[in-house]
């Protein structure tokens, strides 16, 4: 069915729920599985012009590091084939959601595995969705792991 699953996690809690899914649906399969860090260099966390932007990258990188290492353990630990991606730059600025497509285009990856904030409101709107983008904008299965909504 699935032979090669791509999980797209950005540290957070729901991430951690769409790891234990990718890894219970790759044990069951047999399958290989990628997870995907892709920094967000959104201007929003760019413009503020009293931060130094290259620490907010930095740390942004930080955060992808440790997200893709306790998945790598959880995973070697499971004893599932993996390789993992730190994706320093989206393919276009600020285009997480195109990031992931490709990625998993580009892999070949057979379904996408990633969470979701649940956010609402004026929240959601803020934010925006990655994986509604991944969704909208992909011709691959996308498994949604819902975390708790965020209020």
């Amino acid at each position: 069915m699935y032979d090669r699953i791509l999980v797209a996690v950005d540290g957070g809690p729901s991430s951690d729920l769409a790891i234990a899914q990718a890894a219970a649906l790759a044990k069951a399969l047999g399958a290989e599985v990628k997870v995907l860090y892709v920094v967000d260099d959104s201007d929003i966390f760019l413009d503020a012009g009293f931060v130094n932007p290259q620490e907010i990258m930095d740390g942004l990188v930080s955060v992808g590091k440790k997200a893709l290492a306790a998945a790598a353990r959880r995973l070697q630990d499971a004893g599932i084939r993996f390789q993992t991606e730190l994706a320093e730059k989206p393919t276009v600025p600020g285009d997480i959601a195109g990031t992931i497509i490709r990625s998993a285009e580009h892999w070949p990856a057979d379904v996408i595995v990633m969470g979701t904030h649940g956010r609402r409101g004026v929240r959601r709107v803020i934010m925006g969705s990655v994986s509604e983008g991944v969704v909208a904008g992909s011709g691959k299965p996308v498994l949604l792991i819902r975390g708790e909504p965020l209020h």
